[in-house]
């Protein structure tokens, strides 16, 4: 083929490509993605909690779809929110906290980056969680001009918005962090729906995460409030627990926490700042409203993971225990006939799932190593399944309290690998479909020998993944062997991965 021939070829297919993006770009949905941080499924009225207000969050999820079965595969901010991005478990990802950062090479196939490419104009507004390096051995670094809008910042970030440098502008009006970025949200939207470009807009809340500083202007809401106790609340309801699971540091806050005595005060500051979020949800709505483009913009709402509040006398997060890794979902799609029904459903879902929903939504194919599904199929029929199993990962904190857990549907099998010091790797295994609480360990009572076995067999496969596809640095290649359930104590003790 000639010079001349190429040229023409290549040009047909621009012009080809070209007048497909301009036929589709009114189709493509805009993108709304709101995360907080810590925040249980028992926190809004729309999960059965009489003692909330969350006006906002149960309006979206009246007018949407509300998930009951979603859970973040790995229960803590780093790992959790890099799984959000990348739609892959933590061991593909290779990131979380006393592991590693994020490679360039992970983050140029994240969510953010794909929309952008494709054409969407992207806002990031918040607690970003982890940092971007180009290899293991580099710094790491906020990829802050891989968005059109930035108001991210590094770490935790502050509740005090005038310490957020990228949102300082906000403090006068907004001097809590939650408001602003409500106002953060309303002003993107608001240049985006001027211009002829879909948008995607990522919203991490620093809130609910400690140290617990609620907004002020919202002191009254919950004042003298009395709470309702959940029925696994404390520590008579851990007896059946791992010893493993007791040696982080999600036991002894229990206590230091206050969850032990002051269950009532502590419960109204933790309400109080889902409060300050439900009323920047309704800011961000109503911002949509006002420009116009609510009709055509998908919004996400969930949470980076869990957490206790004193269930099972644990506080914290980190567990793979319901109150830690089961969050709320809630999705909503004004263009779907679906919308507005108040559908609910059980289909089991994860954080690995954003990330192939928001470039189905987009029109995008989705790259061929992501762990996650998207949502999409179950928007169209809340009976539908996409999974037939998650992994629920904690490999973080001390190594004692590190396990690894599959969920289906219906059941949980968590196993304890550690072995040493007075310790013996134990197997859990819970009937959460109809034991929410986990009040019941069937591989103790020997309940449910059939469906341990069953259970076995995915976490095998599960193990399998990980020794197959774990990236070959931040120190995840050894967990493969770790959670072995197969391979004896004595082998592990030799090497173990710390």
């Amino acid at each position: 083929m000639n010079q001349t021939i190429i040229k023409l070829t290549i040009f047909s297919i621009a012009a080809s490509l070209t007048g497909w993006w301009a036929a589709g770009q009114e189709e493509r949905p805009n993108i709304v993605f709101l995360l907080t941080d810590d925040q249980s499924f028992y926190t809004m009225g729309c999960y059965g909690t009489p003692d909330v207000q969350t006006p906002h969050l149960d309006r979206l999820a009246a007018d949407g779809l509300v998930f009951d079965h979603h859970y973040d595969t790995t229960a803590i901010c780093m790992a959790s929110r890099a799984n959000v991005m990348t739609g892959k478990y933590e061991y593909k990802n290779g990131t979380n906290f006393e592991h590693g950062d994020m490679m360039q090479s992970h983050w140029e196939q994240s969510y953010p980056i794909l929309l952008r490419e494709a054409g969407y104009t992207t806002a990031f507004a918040g607690k970003f969680g982890f940092l971007v390096a180009d290899d293991p051995d580099s710094k790491g670094y906020l990829p802050e001009d891989d968005f059109d809008w930035w108001g991210g910042g590094p770490g935790q970030t502050h509740y005090e918005t005038a310490r957020n440098q990228s949102m300082a502008h906000y403090a006068a009006e907004y001097p809590h962090s939650t408001l602003s970025y409500g106002a953060f949200s309303r002003d993107f939207i608001e240049e985006a729906a001027s211009g002829d470009k879909p948008f995607c807009l990522s919203i991490s809340f620093k809130a609910a995460h400690r140290p617990t500083t609620p907004d002020p202007r919202f002191d009254d809401v919950y004042k003298g409030k009395t709470f309702t106790k959940p029925g696994n609340y404390g520590r008579e309801y851990s007896e059946h627990f791992s010893k493993q699971s007791k040696q982080g540091r999600q036991w002894e806050r229990f206590h230091s926490w206050n969850y032990s005595d002051q269950y009532d005060e502590v419960m109204a500051i933790y309400q109080q700042q889902i409060y300050g979020i439900d009323v920047a949800v309704g800011m961000i709505r109503d911002g949509l409203k006002a420009s116009g483009v609510d009709e055509n913009t998908v919004v996400i709402f969930t949470s980076d993971n869990g957490f206790f509040c004193g269930s099972h006398g644990y506080g914290s997060k980190v567990l793979p225990y319901e109150e830690a890794s089961r969050v709320p979902l809630i999705m909503y799609d004004p263009r779907h006939e679906n919308s507005g029904k108040g559908y609910r459903t059980q289909s089991l879902t994860g954080n690995i799932d954003f990330a192939p929903t928001m470039l189905e939504l987009a029109g995008l194919p989705i790259p061929a190593d992501v762990d996650g599904k998207s949502l999409l199929p179950i928007y169209d029929d809340p009976q539908a399944s996409t999974h037939d199993s998650i992994q629920l990962i904690n490999a973080w904190g001390p190594i004692e309290a590190q396990s690894l857990g599959v969920i289906t549907k219906d059941w949980k099998y968590i196993y304890w690998p550690y072995g040493g010091e007075g310790f013996k790797p134990s197997e859990e295994l819970f009937h959460v479909s109809q034991d929410r609480l986990e009040l019941v360990n069937r591989a103790v009572t020997n309940q449910s020998p059939e469906v341990l076995s069953q259970m076995r067999r995915i976490y095998d496969r599960a193990v399998n993944s990980w020794k197959n596809d774990a990236v070959q640095y931040n120190n995840y290649s050894g967990y493969g062997d770790y959670y072995d359930r197969k391979l004896p104590w004595s082998r592990k003790a030799e090497q173990l991965p710390r």
